[in-house]
């Protein structure tokens, strides 16, 4: 072999070489932001929020014609259901729709710190549920499974259902919450929530206005996207460039508490108790990010580690 072909052949094994383990130092960065999470970030919605709110096909509850409120939750013009101490000294307000993918993404990144927060006494959660995903894809899933988190709301078990909910959310383009008996199937995995009253409560459709009350709200908000993720008032999609760690989150709610306390060291965590209790289920690592709803436009402004985009 000449020396110059050797040269050619070596110089293309080199290329090939360098090609690979670039894409080896690419895929490493993508697993280490997933690992360590981030606030996805609000996500314009192609087509008018107002519209898709005034023309949704909501049914009402079966039962009544006021809006049955679950218990604990506030009503008012913005519903949520709280999670956590009353009198933590920091909140969590979170707006979501269970079909939604990057909902799913933010919760399983950030639900070990989110739990391990509301359990010390240090934050409390609001969510406000909304039908998004319904509205722009068609489909009766992000209402049914809302109206299906209330329901074990009365129960006491929201959080722990919330997290089956997420754990178990299929891919977007199937509505698979839509089916109530999936729902029920999935409630089975939270210890003591199947009941009769529960049963019938997700078959009425019993808090179908409620979900439809703050759907409306977040209409009239001013946010664009789902997660929108704020804390003590501070949209987290705009706090480190959009990339915030669990980390991150829970540096920002230990100081916020030791604001509210000068002078006064910790010397170790308060129990103040969630108004859930401590529920647990196994999602503790953030998957891939998932690609944008086919009814969503290209992502506007900042990403992050692990993000995707917001349906």
């Amino acid at each position: 072999m000449s020396q110059k072909n050797h040269e050619g052949k070596k110089s293309a094994r080199e290329r090939l070489q360098e090609e690979r383990a670039r894409e080896r130092a690419r895929a490493r960065r993508g697993r280490q932001a997933i690992v360590a999470g981030a606030v996805v970030v609000v996500l314009a919605v192609a087509g008018g929020i107002a519209v898709w709110a005034s023309s949704s096909s909501e049914e009402p509850a079966a039962n009544d014609n006021e809006v049955a409120v679950p218990k604990k939750a506030s009503d008012g013009a913005k519903p949520a259901v709280p999670v956590g101490a009353a009198g933590a000294p920091s909140t969590l307000t979170v707006w979501e729709d269970f079909r939604c993918p990057a909902c799913r993404q933010f919760e399983t990144a950030f639900r070990p710190v989110i739990h391990e927060l509301e359990d010390s006494g240090r934050l409390k959660s609001e969510y406000h549920l909304v039908t998004i995903i319904d509205g722009n894809a068609g489909g009766q899933g992000s209402r049914n499974a809302a109206n299906a988190a209330l329901c074990a709301q009365d129960a006491g078990k929201f959080r722990a259902y919330h997290d089956v909910l997420y754990s178990h959310q299929p891919p977007e383009p199937q509505d698979k919450f839509a089916n109530k008996q999936y729902l029920l199937q999935l409630a089975g995995k939270v210890k003591g929530l199947v009941t009769p009253a529960f049963t019938r409560c997700v078959n009425d459709g019993t808090y179908n206005r409620f979900v439809q009350k703050s759907s409306d709200a977040f209409a009239g908000s001013g946010f664009r996207g789902t997660p929108t993720v704020l804390l003590n008032g501070k949209d987290l999609s705009k706090e480190k460039g959009g990339r915030l760690t669990p980390a991150d989150l829970k540096k920002m709610v230990l100081d916020a508490d030791k604001a509210e306390q000068p002078g006064k060291k910790s010397t170790a965590p308060r129990t103040g108790p969630s108004s859930q209790g401590r529920h647990h289920n196994g999602r503790s690592t953030a998957p891939q990010a998932e690609p944008t709803s086919r009814n969503a436009a290209p992502p506007a402004g900042l990403t992050g580690p692990g993000a995707g985009p917001s349906s």
